[in-house]
C-alpha cells in the first residue's frame, strides 16, 4: 500500500506551511505542492485555500484529516500485528516530551528499550508540556510524557512515571526588585512581583492558591516553559513557581531558593499518555509495557 501521498497531507495540514513540512519531510516544497495537487485531482476536491500569506484547510481538507489520521494508525497497526512474538519488531514511535522530562526520564526509558527492541526507530520531538496531550489526541504524536490534567479525556491511557510538586522560588540573593524576601503578609504579596505560566495546569494550580489565600498577585510576567522562569526569577525578576522535577535538573538551581508557602500548591502526576486504541499496536504496547 502507497501511504506516502496521506502522510504528506497529514505533514502539511499539521504545520499549514510549505516550507516547514518540506523541510520535516526531507523534500523539495515544490515536490511536497505536485504531490498535494495530485491528491486534490484524484479526490475531485481542494484541499488547501493557500495564498502568499497563508494556507489553511478547507472543509473537505478537515474531513481528510480525519480518515488520513485513522486510515494510517490502521494501517501502521496491521503492519506490526503481522509480525508473530518471535520476530523483532520494526516501526517508528513518535514521543513529544518537555527538554526536563527528556534528560529526566527519557534517556533511562529509552536505553532499556533500544536495547530490548533495536529494529524500532525512535523520533523525539520537545517542547512546552501543555500541547503534550493535544499532540497526542490529534495523531502527531505516538506517546507524550505529560502532566495529567484535572480531567483525562476518556480515549487516553495514563502511565505515571513520577510525582512532583509544585515549588514557589525566589532568587537566591534579595534584589531591588524583590522589596520583601520572601513575602509572608497580604500587603507584601501585593508588592511581590510574580512570573507565572501564560495557562495550563500549572496555572490553574497557582491561580487556585491565591485565590485560597485571598492574595492577587501583582503578575510581572507571564511565560511559556518552566525553564524560562527558572531563569527570570534567578535574575531577579520575581518570584516563580515551577514543578520540583524541573528545579532539580535546572543548571540554575544554586541561584534560586525553594520559598516557605503557608499551604501546598499542589502536585504534578507526571506520565506517558497514548491513545488507547494505539495500545492495541505491537511497538506502541512494547514501548508501555
Amino acid at each position: 500500500m502507497d501511504t506516502r501521498s496521506l502522510r504528506l497531507f497529514l505533514s502539511l495540514s499539521d504545520t499549514l506551511h510549505f516550507g516547514r513540512s518540506s523541510e520535516e519531510l526531507h523534500i523539495s516544497p515544490s515536490a511536497l505542492s505536485r504531490s498535494i495537487k495530485q491528491l486534490e485531482e484524484k479526490l475531485g476536491v481542494v484541499l488547501f485555500e493557500r495564498d502568499n500569506r497563508r494556507v489553511a484547510l478547507t472543509h473537505e481538507g478537515k474531513l481528510l484529516q480525519t480518515y488520513a489520521r485513522d486510515t494510517l494508525q490502521e494501517w501502521d497497526a496491521f503492519r506490526e500485528s503481522l509480525m508473530n512474538d518471535s520476530q523483532q519488531l520494526r516501526g517508528e514511535i513518535s514521543i513529544y516530551c518537555s527538554v526536563t522530562a527528556s534528560y529526566s526520564f527519557l534517556y533511562d526509558i529509552l536505553s532499556d528499550f533500544r536495547r530490548q527492541h533495536p529494529g524500532i526507530e525512535l523520533k523525539i520531538h520537545t517542547g512546552d508540556p501543555e500541547p503534550g496531550i493535544h499532540r497526542v489526541l490529534n495523531g502527531q504524536e505516538d506517546i507524550a510524557i505529560v502532566a495529567r490534567p484535572e480531567r483525562l479525556p476518556a480515549n487516553l491511557a495514563f502511565r505515571r512515571i513520577t510525582v512532583s510538586p509544585l515549588l514557589l522560588i525566589g532568587p537566591a540573593e534579595a534584589s531591588d526588585n524583590l522589596p520583601y524576601n520572601p513575602p509572608n503578609k497580604g500587603a507584601e504579596w501585593a508588592n511581590t512581583p510574580m512570573i507565572l505560566p501564560e495557562d495550563g495546569l500549572s496555572r490553574d494550580r497557582v491561580d487556585q492558591w491565591f485565590r485560597s489565600m485571598n492574595i492577587k498577585p501583582r503578575i510581572y510576567a507571564q511565560v511559556t516553559g518552566h525553564e524560562a522562569m527558572v531563569s527570570m526569577v534567578s535574575l531577579g525578576f520575581g518570584i516563580g513557581v515551577v514543578p520540583k522535577i524541573v528545579l532539580d535538573n535546572s543548571p540554575l538551581a544554586d541561584r534560586v531558593q525553594v520559598l516557605d508557602t503557608p499551604a501546598s500548591m499542589g502536585h504534578y502526576d507526571v506520565g506517558l499518555c497514548t491513545l488507547k486504541k494505539r495500545l492495541k499496536s505491537p511497538i506502541i504496547e512494547a514501548f508501555w509495557n
